[in-house]
């Protein structure tokens, strides 16, 4: 989930047009709810033994044999629970290849997405992968919005691309082709994200233009959103492109929404890491540079219908 309203280098922006592809690129799968508790079934903590990159963990996390991940699990595709209530998606997916490589179980704990970075600086968490955009300010500890310090910030492993997307009711876009064209409009979002800055910033501008501010409606996850749209609460709705492609997509058998206008804000997805922690950070990147070396990669992000998202190498703190 992009996380703040900066615009971003002409080499950035060129990769807008390559997920855009995403919608058309292949089927996606299943919805579900996340809740307020573990993720579900936990596997015993699994053996470092013979897995080519475990001399890299700290000795403590190798000890364990588990790394717990702070997500909330309510953003299809990218994690969601299956009908079962199995924690799947594109970070379940890539996570157990990279424990695979460090010899290790990712143990994915659901909880709102605003609350995930606080989360791991209590060491409630190892990390957080939760589609998190890796941006200055978190990398900093800045709140986007005030620009205080509000915390010690976290690092970044970077391992995805995605933009931001407006979503209607299909048939009824009430005139909206862009951001500009929301001013008076009532829009939903999930707090805490890009698309929650982006509305506010928007908001702003209308009224600075002498136009009716945008009538704003932050919840605790996409889900919830999506639902209030589909109910005629209001008049559109934002989300990282993926996650909107796949609303669209499945929601009410493709009935439900549409997409509207260009995606925007195009940024990598990190994993984050406490500040200090640098010996994980460095395992993380090692493990995502080998499965991407080694194909596993690749194959999850197509298995998902998202290929033009994919990084070529693992990167640190790359995002602005």
């Amino acid at each position: 989930m992009t996380a703040s309203f900066t615009s971003r280098t002409t080499a950035a922006k060129s990769r807008i047009a390559a997920v855009g592809a995403i919608v058309v690129a292949g089927s996606l799968l299943l919805t579900a709810c996340g809740d307020q508790t573990d993720s579900g079934k936990k596997d015993s903590p699994a053996t470092t033994k013979g897995a080519p990159l475990a001399d890299k963990l700290p000795k403590a996390i190798a000890d364990k044999g588990v790394i717990k991940v702070g997500s909330d699990i309510a953003y299809p595709p990218v994690e969601f629970k299956d009908d079962a209530g199995k924690t799947i998606g594109i970070d379940p997916d890539i996570a157990d290849a990279l424990g695979k490589q460090l010899g290790v179980k990712f143990e994915f704990e659901n909880g709102t997405f605003d609350t995930l970075l606080t989360g791991l600086r209590s060491k409630r968490y190892d990390i957080a992968m939760s589609a998190m955009t890796d941006t200055k300010a978190r990398q900093d500890g800045v709140d986007s919005e005030t620009g205080k310090k509000v915390g010690e910030g976290v690092d970044f492993v970077d391992y995805f691309t995605a933009g931001v997307s407006i979503y209607t009711k299909k048939g009824d876009d009430k005139g909206i082709a862009s951001w500009s064209d929301l001013c008076g409009k009532k829009m939903v979002v999930q707090r805490g994200t890009v698309s929650h800055d982006l509305a506010k910033a928007e908001s702003t501008k209308c009224t600075d233009g002498g136009k009716k501010a945008i009538g704003i409606q932050a919840f605790d996850n996409d889900q919830l959103a999506q639902t209030r749209l589909r109910a005629g609460g209001a008049d559109a709705g934002s989300s990282d492109f993926p996650v909107a492609a796949y609303a669209v997509k499945t929601s009410g058998g493709g009935n439900d929404f549409q997409l509207v206008g260009e995606q925007i804000e195009a940024a990598p997805y990190g994993i984050a890491v406490a500040k200090g922690n640098d010996e994980l950070t460095k395992a993380l990147q090692a493990a995502l540079d080998a499965i991407i070396k080694n194909g596993e990669y690749d194959k999850i992000i197509a298995k998902w219908g998202v290929d033009a998202g994919a990084v070529k190498e693992a990167t640190i703190n790359a995002g602005t």
